[in-house]
C-alpha cells in the first residue's frame, strides 16, 4: 500500500504552508524551480537515499532524450536509441521491485547463495518510470519537444503532489503547463476543496476500513464465518478505492493550487456493468499508460481476434508484473485479463441483456474474487480464502464476532457505499448552487469541519 506524506502534521501544517506562502511570492520565473526543490526536498523526507537514484534517473533520461532528438531523421538509429532507453529504465525498476523476489528464490533453489538481500522499492518509482518513459516516447514519436531545460523536465518527473500515488500524467500532457499556467483565487479554492476531499478519504475512510480488513485478516483461519470473509475482502475493497481516490483528489488540489490541471483516475467504478468498464474507470491515467504505449503499438483492437486476445492478457500481466513480482499478483493480473477476453468473447452479449442491477453485482463480485489474490500473495492462502467467501470451510455462515464487526462498521459502510455513485456530489452541489451569497461560507464552514476531523483522527 501507498506509504502517505500527505496525511501527516509535519506536511499539513509545517511543510505546505511554507511552500504555498513562497511560491506565490515567487516571480513567475523562479516558480518552477521553488516547486523542483519542494519536490526534492519532500521525495529526501520520504526516501532520503532514493532521490540520489532519481535524480540520476533524470539525468539520464534528459540527455538521452538529447540525444534521440538529434537522431530523429534515422528513424532506425532512433528506434534503436529507444529501445536501449527503455531498456535502461525498466531494468533499473526491475531491479528494485523484483530483486528480492529473485534472490530469495535463487537462494531457496541452489545451494550457491547470494548474500545480498536486495533493496526496498523507493517511494514512488514506479509512477515516475512510466513518466520518465512517456517523455522519451514522446519525444520519439514527435508528440512532444525535447526538453532543453533539465530543471522543467526534473519538475515533471518529481512533482510532489502526484509523487506518492499518481496519477501517471503524459509528458506531451504537462509540457505546456510547464512553461505557462494560469491562477486565480477560486482555482486555490477548488483545489484547497480538492485536497480537503481527499484527505477526508484516506484519513476517515480507507485508513478506517484497513483497521476492519487487517482485525479479519488476524483471525485464525478457522475462526473464519462467510461474513468476516466477505467483510475482510469488502474493507480491503472499499480501503485500496478510498485510499487511491483520496491521493487522486489531493494531487488533483495540489496541483491546482499551484496552477497545474492533473486528469482524474477514477470515475464510479462500482457503477460499472462489467469488469472491462471497471477496470476502465479505475485508475484511468495508469490504464491509459499501458494503452498508450503498450496496447496500442501491439495493434491494439484494429488486428485479428486471436492477437487482440494476446494484447489483453499481456496489459493485464504486465499490469500485475507491475505490481510485483509474487504469484498472487501475477494470477490477478491474468484473471483479470482471462475476464475481460470473455466478455468481449461472448460474456458482453449475456450481460448487456440482464437488468442493470444485475451487471453491477456481478462486476463488483468478479472484481472482489480478484483483489483476495492482491492482498494473499501466496495462491494457497488465497485459495482458501475464497473458499471461505463461498462456504468451503469457513467456520460459520454467520457468527457472532462477524455480526459484530457488521453492526459496528454498518454506518461507516453505508456511507461509504454511498460515496461510491455520483448522486452525492450532485446533490451537494444542487443544494450549494441555491445557496446564494452564502455559498462560500456554508461550504467553508463543512470543509473547515472536514480537515477539523482529518487532523483529529491524525493527531490521535
Amino acid at each position: 500500500m501507498i506509504t502517505g506524506l500527505f496525511d501527516s502534521v509535519v506536511f499539513l501544517f509545517t511543510f505546505l504552508p511554507v511552500v504555498l506562502f513562497l511560491y506565490y511570492l515567487m516571480p513567475g520565473g523562479l516558480k518552477n524551480g521553488l516547486l523542483l526543490l519542494a519536490s526534492l526536498l519532500f521525495y529526501a523526507w520520504g526516501e532520503p537515499a532514493g532521490v540520489f537514484l532519481m535524480a540520476g534517473m533524470i539525468l539520464f533520461n534528459y540527455a538521452w532524450g538529447i540525444h534521440m532528438a538529434g537522431i530523429l531523421k534515422n528513424r532506425r538509429r532512433a528506434r534503436s536509441g529507444l529501445i536501449i532507453c527503455v531498456i535502461v529504465n525498466l531494468g533499473i525498476l526491475g531491479f528494485f521491485l523484483y530483486g528480492r523476489t529473485v534472490i530469495g528464490a535463487w537462494n531457496t533453489v541452489f545451494p550457491v547463495q547470494i548474500p545480498f538481500q536486495g533493496y526496498a522499492l523507493p517511494m514512488g518509482m514506479s509512477f515516475y518510470t512510466l513518466q520518465m518513459l512517456s517523455y522519451v516516447i514522446d519525444v520519439y514519436r514527435g508528440e512532444g519537444k525535447v526538453q532543453k531545460n533539465p530543471a522543467d523536465l526534473a519538475l515533471y518527473v518529481s512533482m510532489f503532489p502526484k509523487m506518492p500515488g499518481g496519477p501517471v500524467v503524459r509528458y506531451s500532457e504537462m509540457e505546456k503547463q510547464l512553461k505557462a499556467r494560469q491562477m486565480s483565487l477560486g482555482k486555490i479554492g477548488e483545489g484547497a476543496m480538492f485536497f480537503i476531499r481527499g484527505l477526508f478519504k484516506k484519513v476517515i475512510f480507507a485508513d478506517n476500513m484497513g483497521l476492519l480488513h487487517a482485525e479479519v485478516m488476524g483471525m485464525e483461519a478457522g475462526q473464519v464465518s462467510v461474513l468476516c470473509a466477505w467483510l475482510g475482502c469488502g474493507a480491503f475493497a472499499l480501503m485500496i478505492y478510498y485510499n487511491l481516490s483520496g491521493y487522486t483528489d489531493m494531487a488533483i488540489g495540489l496541483g491546482k493550487m499551484t496552477g497545474f490541471e492533473f486528469p482524474g483516475n477514477f470515475d464510479y467504478p462500482f457503477l460499472a456493468g462489467s469488469t472491462t468498464e471497471f477496470w476502465y474507470k479505475w485508475h484511468m491515467s495508469l490504464g491509459a499508460w499501458f494503452r498508450e504505449y503498450v496496447y496500442h503499438p501491439l495493434g491494439g483492437g484494429d488486428v485479428e481476434e486471436s492477437k487482440q486476445i494476446r494484447n489483453i492478457l499481456l496489459i493485464w500481466l504486465l499490469t500485475g508484473l507491475f505490481h510485483g513480482l509474487s504469484a498472487g499478483y501475477v494470477i490477478w493480473g491474468l484473471y483479470c485479463g482471462l475476464l475481460m477476453v470473455a466478455e468481449k468473447l461472448f460474456l458482453w452479449r449475456m450481460l448487456d441483456r440482464l437488468p442493470g442491477v444485475l451487471g453491477h453485482i456481478y462486476s463488483i463480485i468478479m472484481v472482489m474474487i480478484g483483489w483476495v489474490f492482491f492482498f494473499h500473495s501466496e495462491p494457497s492462502q488465497a485459495f482458501a480464502y475464497l473458499g471461505r467467501m463461498f462456504g468451503a470451510g469457513a467456520y460459520a455462515l454467520a457468527d457472532d464476532r462477524g455480526m459484530y464487526l457488521l453492526v459496528t462498521n454498518l454506518a461507516l459502510l453505508i456511507v461509504m457505499a454511498a460515496g461510491l455513485h455520483p448522486f452525492v456530489h450532485k446533490a451537494y452541489e444542487s443544494v450549494m448552487d441555491r445557496g446564494g451569497r452564502g455559498k462560500a461560507l456554508v461550504n467553508g464552514m463543512i470543509y473547515g469541519v472536514m480537515f477539523i476531523l482529518c487532523v483529529a483522527y491524525i493527531v490521535t
